[in-house]
């Protein structure tokens, strides 16, 4: 079998099947990209909808802004969560705002 790459042959000259190959290397750069980005993320957008899911009163979190908080109270119908931040403050947050737990 004589083998040719396609970018080193001379203008005029027939390939011979590049074409094939050419969506083997996408197909391959595709499955790539799948297994090092797109699975990751979902894999990390579901741990993160399971840990709104499971969200209670009295859990200590913190928020995407860094602001730390206990969960004093949860609307789900609005998605919306009122963090305790000292004893005279409570504020109100998006519930997807939430970025983790604390741990005690």
């Amino acid at each position: 079998m004589n083998f040719e790459w396609p970018i080193l042959m001379a203008p005029g000259q027939d390939s011979g099947g590049g074409g094939i190959l050419m969506l083997g290397w996408f197909a391959l750069i595709f499955v790539l990209m799948y297994f090092m980005m797109i699975r990751p993320q979902r894999k990390r957008q579901k741990e993160h909808e399971k840990l709104l899911t499971e969200l209670k009163k009295g859990d200590k979190v913190v928020t995407n802004g860094g602001m730390f908080g206990t969960v004093f109270a949860i609307d789900e119908e609005k998605g919306r969560v009122v963090l305790k931040i000292t004893e005279d403050v409570k504020l109100e947050f998006l519930k997807s705002s939430i970025a983790s737990k604390v741990d005690k």
